[in-house]
């Protein structure tokens, strides 16, 4: 009987999951996430690249002082100052790895690295081995691999074994390759370069063509034993390869691909909905695993089947990655103890008591204004709601006037640092002139970069959901709002990101790796 194989999973959210455009985590943000993604058992959290600016280091060096059960990653290019602030970034790791990389094909050596072979050959062996000085772990990397030539490759990847890297990447840094190309690549660095060493092989894969779960899935069935991945499978252009759609497909199909991970798959749901609410990048509603739609059915024929065995249309639990197929509903009526249950159920337990009293008055309040709340919505309510700054600025306040031959206006009162502000101002729409009047109340004038509109659930009595994303000067921040009443929402979110802004709890967007090769 064939063994089954560990696969260790490499999540890369906080580092190449944040360079999508439009993402800019805070400190706090980005330390929440970490402790996330250690309860979901993660192996590898590969936090940040430390050379590209201090916010990035100080990051790294904070999930790697507080982080306890993963081993803790920091990227560096083949530069002796890159490897010296990953490593000092990593000091307070209790297991730390250094991941080196540089570039395979000649367009990156050409124009991006402006070397030959030869030199990169060079840097390759010498800043593995200076890396080696700092860990033991160390990951070497070559971008672009799916475009190189196979013999440099070869010899690119001998080198940098010989030098000590423990693990060797092998990224489709464009995701230009197809399942059938890239999982014979990762077969034949097994049999002509790895040959039986300790050495693991590790998938990076994009998804410009949508195929990046699938040629990760290729790499493990040709000898793979780590994925890097992202939750939600965000990342630059089209994303990278989604944790949870490789985690799940080795959990339902152990019987094909005999491998399996060590992911507590009850926390994925939990995990996905922290980075959608942090980076404003919405989940689809048809995304597999974590989509709103993934496990709902609206066919007569497949509800028909569901109704007498879920086996007939679903090839996993939704209770299995930490969803609740069956609907919670708690209304005006239910007490304090009956809340907390359900937020207990709901996997809150570590509420302080004064979390709890600002949540039961706003769970009650919407109550009062909509009737009962569902699961999801109850969730939403919570994930809105926890953030310090969401209360830097309060919204006491909203009322609009609009409708046909009226010129929209609002009038707010906001309790701020300075007391509590009143303002009217008319716009283009309730939501512009409630914003403009808001403005004006905080003090504030920042750009809006993004507004987002969605319910809950599907009912035409579901709570609205709104994300936008500020931007003020070089910083940008994320807000999230939630009310049955889709303009208070909108107050709420705006309110939310403001406060970021204004509390010190915004961030600058970290540069990509492409800008730090140029220098930028």
């Amino acid at each position: 009987m064939e063994k089954e194989r560990h696969i260790r999973i490499f999540d890369t959210t906080l580092r190449d999951g944040e360079q999508s455009p439009g993402v800019a985590l805070s400190l706090d943000q980005k330390l929440e996430i970490a402790h996330a993604l250690a309860r979901l058992n993660v192996d590898i959290i590969e936090a940040g690249f430390p050379v590209s600016g201090p916010l990035e280091f100080e990051a790294v060096r904070r999930i790697a002082a507080e982080v306890r059960g993963p081993i803790i990653a920091a990227l560096a290019r083949t530069h002796t100052l890159d490897i010296d602030q990953a490593a000092k970034a990593l000091e307070k790791a209790e297991k730390p790895r250094i991941h080196v990389f540089t570039s395979a094909s000649k367009i990156h050596l050409q124009y991006m690295l402006k070397k030959t072979e030869e030199e990169v050959l060079e840097m390759a062996d010498q800043m593995v081995r200076y890396a080696k000085r700092y860990v033991d772990d160390v990951e070497f990397s070559a971008q672009d691999v799916m475009r190189a030539d196979w013999d440099f490759v070869k010899r690119l990847y001998e080198v940098a074994i010989e030098a000590g890297a423990t693990t060797i990447n092998i990224p489709d840094t464009t995701g230009y390759g197809t399942p059938e190309e890239y999982g014979a690549l990762i077969r034949r660095i097994r049999d002509e370069v790895v040959r039986g060493r300790e050495v693991i092989i590790s998938t990076h894969t994009h998804d410009d063509l949508g195929l990046a779960t699938a040629n990760a899935l290729a790499g493990i069935l040709n000898g793979a034993g780590q994925v890097e991945c992202t939750v939600n499978g965000i990342g630059e252009r089209a994303g990278n390869t989604a944790m949870e759609e490789v985690v799940m497909a080795l959990y339902v199909r152990r019987d094909f691909y005999k491998a399996y991970t060590q992911i507590n798959t009850r926390e994925i749901y939990r995990v996905s909905r922290l980075v959608e609410r942090y980076t404003g990048m919405p989940v689809p509603p048809n995304k597999a695993i974590v989509g709103d739609n993934a496990f709902a059915h609206e066919s007569g024929i497949h509800q028909d089947g569901v109704l007498k065995h879920r086996g007939t249309y679903e090839i996993m639990d939704a209770e299995l990655i930490g969803r609740r197929p069956a609907v919670l509903v708690l209304g005006k009526h239910s007490g304090r103890a009956a809340f907390k249950k359900a937020l207990e159920d709901l996997g809150y337990k570590d509420l302080t008591e004064d979390q709890l009293k600002v949540l039961f008055s706003r769970f009650k309040e919407i109550a009062e204004k909509k009737g009962p709340l569902s699961a999801e919505e109850l969730q939403a309510l919570v994930e809105s709601g926890l953030e310090p700054a969401s209360r830097f600025f309060e919204l006491k306040h909203v009322q609009f006037f609009s409708g046909s031959g009226l010129l929209p206006t609002a009038t707010v009162r906001v309790m701020t640092p300075d007391g509590e502000k009143v303002a009217t101002h008319t716009g283009d729409g309730p939501v512009d002139a409630v914003y403009k009047a808001l403005e004006e109340a905080i003090g504030l004038k920042p750009e809006l970069e993004l507004y987002r509109v969605e319910a809950i659930t599907g009912s035409t009595e579901a709570l609205g959901q709104v994300t936008v994303r500020l931007r003020l000067g070089e910083l940008q921040a994320v807000g999230v709002g939630v009310s049955p009443d889709i303009v208070e929402a909108s107050a709420l979110a705006f309110l939310d990101a403001a406060g970021k802004l204004a509390s010190g709890r915004a961030t600058r967007h970290p540069p990509s790796i492409e800008e730090v090769q140029r220098g930028v």
